[in-house]
């Protein structure tokens, strides 16, 4: 049970209040007291806004059993953060899949870790979300991957966008330089504690298969911590250096759209687009980071590009970006129009999660047990990519989640548990949710 708000945690919410309020009105103000807002109610604000059933870190302490003797907890952990005794314990490292061929790395923090990411990232988010630029969209508060994509359509369909360069940092949560955060830091930020404390998550290292492995470079990525940390390091590496340096000097029009660590250049003309092109590549080395040499492009994305498609089979003339493929397609009325549609790496990897999760769960519970699970995980499936003009891609997977349960449900023994007429008598008395559109690109937010 929540317990109700303190006086100490309203003063914190007012003096972050006041901290942005300060920062929007004085960009080149540097904050030299920040560490004491990390104060006991704000911080057991923070542990009550953590998940109850995420998965824990080395030390094997869950959410509830942390808040078993929550008081004492908390009043031990700001004693230690004033005494900067507190550091931070090595994340547990696990892979999940990125792609049918790799998997991507996380770090579990303690949960006594999260806690405290948890309020850094706010006192962070209260300075910095003052400063960062309309063409950044992911990990901030109100905006979403779908309001990217809508940006994007409008860009492309009403100004005159006819190359497109679509990037990928390599390995960039893994290569981000603890020194260049630093710095990137002490733009606005002065207070040696607050530094410190932030410096010491970026040096805990983590568990791998039972050895500690020091880190050197990356942020602790699966944190609380790392998505406002990435935000803030491109936020000085590119989006500003884009506003700046490159907008003032190309011929003609030319806009960033960035979401975390993937972002896209639309440009007007070709020798704009090749210039922006090698200009990034510079400009990530000289941050230690690299462009990756095959995933970045320049793209003839104006609406001609079909017809030179036609010509040549092998030109590109399309590009994803946030999981979905872009192309030109036609209207109902026969008129070029920009479309998207689920790209095929991601319509694969989501039926392939969904196969195995069928083929694990299908013996291990009741079916009624298990149900209302698929049931919610079409609903989220619909939720990222139910946006305008890719009915027909989730219209399939609905169609290929129906094959795969039948599939499974027959495996679960020797005998047979349906035929297609049971199965479809079996899904009137307890449906799918059906594929649908929830958001509009000339809406960018959920139908109701």
């Amino acid at each position: 049970m929540r317990e109700p708000y303190t006086e100490m945690d309203k003063l914190t919410q007012t003096k972050l209040a006041l901290i942005s309020e300060r920062a929007r009105k004085e960009p080149k103000l540097q904050f030299t007291s920040l560490a004491h807002l990390l104060n006991e109610g704000f911080l057991k604000e923070c542990y009550y806004s953590l998940g109850r059933d995420r998965a824990s870190g080395i030390d094997g302490v869950s959410w509830k059993e942390y808040g078993e003797r929550l008081d004492e907890n908390i009043s031990d952990l700001v004693v230690r953060l004033k005494a900067k005794w507190y550091k931070p314990q090595p994340s547990r490292r696990v892979y999940i899949p990125k792609d049918e061929h790799s998997k991507r790395p996380l770090g579990l923090p303690a949960l006594e870790d999260k806690i405290v990411q948890k309020g850094v990232a706010q006192v962070l988010e209260a300075i910095y979300e003052q400063d960062f630029l309309n063409c950044s969209y992911g990990f901030r508060p109100n905006r979403s991957c779908h309001q990217a994509l809508d940006v994007v359509d409008k860009t492309i369909t009403r100004d005159r966008i006819n190359y497109v360069i679509e990037a990928d940092i390599k390995r960039f949560f893994d290569k981000v330089s603890h020194d260049w955060m630093m710095r990137c830091l002490q733009v606005r930020i002065k207070d040696p504690s607050l530094l410190l404390l932030i410096r010491r998550f970026l040096k805990a290292g983590y568990i791998d298969a039972g050895e500690f492995v020091l880190t050197t470079k990356g942020t602790p990525q699966g944190g609380n911590l790392s998505p406002i940390l990435s935000n803030i390091f491109l936020h000085y590496v590119l989006d500003l250096w884009f506003e700046k340096r490159i907008k003032p000097q190309a011929r003609g029009v030319c806009h960033l759209v960035r979401y975390a660590d993937d972002f896209i250049c639309m440009v007007q003309h070709v020798d704009d687009a090749r210039h922006i092109e090698q200009a990034m590549r510079e400009r990530f080395a000289k941050f230690d980071l690299e462009l990756h040499p095959d995933k970045t492009r320049v793209i003839g994305f104006s609406r001609g590009a079909m017809n030179r498609v036609k010509e040549d089979k092998h030109t590109a003339y399309t590009f994803d970006f946030l999981g979905f493929t872009h192309y030109w397609g036609k209207s109902r009325r026969g008129n070029l129009t920009l479309c998207r549609k689920t790209s095929a790496k991601r319509f694969r990897k989501a039926c392939k999660e969904l196969s195995t999760w069928l083929q694990r769960i299908r013996c291990t519970a009741k079916l009624k047990e298990w149900w209302p699970t698929l049931q919610a995980k079409l609903r989220g499936h619909y939720q990222y990519y139910g946006i305008s003009g890719n009915s027909r891609a989730i219209e399939r997977y609905h169609y290929v989640t129906k094959r795969l349960i039948f599939k499974w449900l027959n495996r679960r023994s020797q005998k047979v548990s349906f035929n297609w007429s049971g199965f479809d008598a079996y899904l009137k008395h307890y449906p799918l949710p059906r594929a649908r559109i929830v958001h509009r690109l000339y809406q960018t937010s959920p139908v109701s």
